[in-house]
């Protein structure tokens, strides 16, 4: 505790946060929310069409090391900076004071577009798996419009638990590590124990399939694996929540850097494991692809483990997906919370319920604009898939910007007790350079021909938000916009920033002073 408190002051922070964290609550955050078993399940058949088993198998593994990468450039950060901001927070520490709000203003934009749209990805699955439930044994057909209204109820009930349940969030999220490891492993030797057959290890480890529409004769089968890497890249996100809880874990300066590490790996091990579990348990790949129930793994379940089995399978999964987008909501919401704080959003959602101690505006809010981004799947085929990507772009931009001011002023930096050495600064390009290439490998056609059912929208929001965000900047808001310079003096007196209407009670006491 004394090393902790003596990090914090060296930083000029004084110690105010009840540190009861230790690595493994730490590790099991980020553990959670990056969800193998939301991002996996969500998109196999996206990855069966894209690429298939090969692309899926392998893929998997060279994304996860280039995450990786991305994840230790952000671990040193961490470490240099063990306190509870995000993204947003750490562009403005690693900028110099003048370009310090533009920093933070890009950042957070990038990270609300990819906060909205996780919400979206995650509870819009979860909402498919239920409609995919509930076809089991009887002829209910869910239409998009069912699909929707599953889709609303979910976030409803969500946003609800962030507004009356706020104090049961740190017991729902210890329920939801065990319930991640341990389902996992269910789903996996369930599903191979009782399959009747097994694919060949050339299936699962060298079958490519072009299921895109002709993409692959097109353009080139190249093109197809890149954006059949969605799917893993989708799932490794979210990793920086263990950076959010470091004033609250014991060794932040290390804990911290090492729970990122570590929920990067052994989601990586897990979901691989995951992944070629699923592909070898496949009995028909036509039939499972083509699935009545509209979801491959519920096949598989149906092939394998019955009706029945499958029914509590799939609850497995709803669980981790209903979980996980619980959680996000609430991150959502205090991201939309700061940034409304500092004015980058209309101040009618800088408001924080006296009773609940919630900022129930912002939790609504991010439900609301959740539900918009989820719209297009009533038009569109591969809206959801649009969904994902938009997320994945949205995050890793707002992760890449604090690795790229961190290389960008390295004399400046003062690194702290993890870090890599001489190998910092190439892990730290690698980790930009591939952040950059998915940002454009995931605006592209995922279907072929390209029309209005199958168009990306992901290059629209993306645009959206690189228009107004740059725009507003350059019309009005680099004259006012100074990011988050109170929240940082603030810490600097003790003051828990993440905390809803902390920072208020700080600057009335010091009106009252005044």
């Amino acid at each position: 505790m004394a090393a902790d408190e003596a990090e914090l002051a060296r930083m000029g922070y004084k110690q105010e946060l009840k540190r009861d964290l230790s690595l493994l609550q730490n590790f099991g955050m980020s553990f959670s929310i990056i969800s193998i078993m939301t991002g996996i399940p969500s998109l196999f058949l996206f990855g069966l069409n894209t690429g298939g088993p090969a692309v899926m198998v392998w893929g998997w593994i060279v994304v996860a090391c280039f995450t990786m990468c991305v994840g230790m450039s952000m671990a040193e950060v961490c470490s240099a900076h063990p306190t509870s901001g995000g993204p947003y927070f750490w562009a403005a520490m690693l900028s110099p004071p003048e370009s310090a709000p533009f920093a933070s203003w890009i950042t957070g934009w990038f990270n609300l577009l990819g906060q909205v749209a996780v919400t979206t990805g995650i509870s819009y699955a979860c909402a498919l798996f239920i409609a995919t439930v509930a076809t089991f044994e009887n002829d209910f057909t869910p239409t998009p419009r069912i699909i929707i209204g599953i889709y609303a109820a979910v976030l409803i009930t969500q946003g609800l638990i962030n507004t009356f349940g706020v104090h049961l969030l740190k017991y729902l999220n210890n329920i939801s590590v065990w319930w991640h490891a341990l389902g996992t492993f269910t789903v996996v030797i369930a599903a191979l124990a009782a399959a009747p057959t097994h694919q060949s290890g050339k299936f699962v480890f060298g079958t490519f399939i072009d299921g895109t529409g002709g993409w692959g004769e097109r353009a080139s089968h190249p093109y197809v694996v890149i954006i059949g890497i969605l799917m893993a890249q989708y799932t490794l996100t979210g990793f920086d929540a263990s950076a959010h809880m470091t004033e609250e874990t014991h060794n932040a300066a290390m804990s911290g850097s090492i729970g990122i590490i570590m929920a990067i790996g052994v989601s990586a091990v897990l979901g691989w494991f995951l992944i070629v579990g699923l592909l070898f348990s496949i009995q028909d790949l036509p039939s499972t692809v083509g699935s009545a129930t509209g979801q491959p793994v519920a096949q598989i379940f149906l092939d394998t483990v019955g009706v029945r089995g499958g029914i509590v399978l799939m609850l497995i999964i709803i669980g981790c997906m209903y979980f996980c987008g619980t959680f996000s909501v609430t991150s959502n919401s205090r991201m939309m919370y700061a940034f409304s704080r500092d004015g980058a959003l209309p101040k009618f959602f800088h408001k924080v319920d006296p009773v609940r101690k919630s900022p129930i505006r912002t939790v609504w809010l991010a439900c609301t604009l959740s539900f918009i981004l989820g719209l297009p799947s009533l038009g569109s085929s591969v809206a959801f898939a649009a969904a994902t990507s938009i997320a994945t772009i949205g995050l890793y931009i707002s992760y890449a910007i604090p690795i790229a001011l961190r290389v960008i002023y390295r004399d400046k930096f003062i690194r702290g007790p993890f870090h890599l050495g001489k190998f910092s600064y190439p892990i730290a390009v690698i980790a930009v350079t591939w952040i950059a290439f998915i940002a454009i490998a995931f605006i592209l056609p995922q279907i072929n021909p390209v029309n209005s059912q199958t168009f990306n929208y992901a290059v629209v929001a993306v645009g959206i938000v690189v228009t107004y965000s740059m725009g507003f900047w350059l019309l009005s808001a680099r004259k006012w916009f100074t990011g988050p310079v109170k929240q940082i003096a603030a810490e600097e007196m003790g003051i828990n920033v993440m905390e809803p209407g902390a920072l208020e009670k700080m600057l009335a006491a010091k009106a009252e002073k005044e």
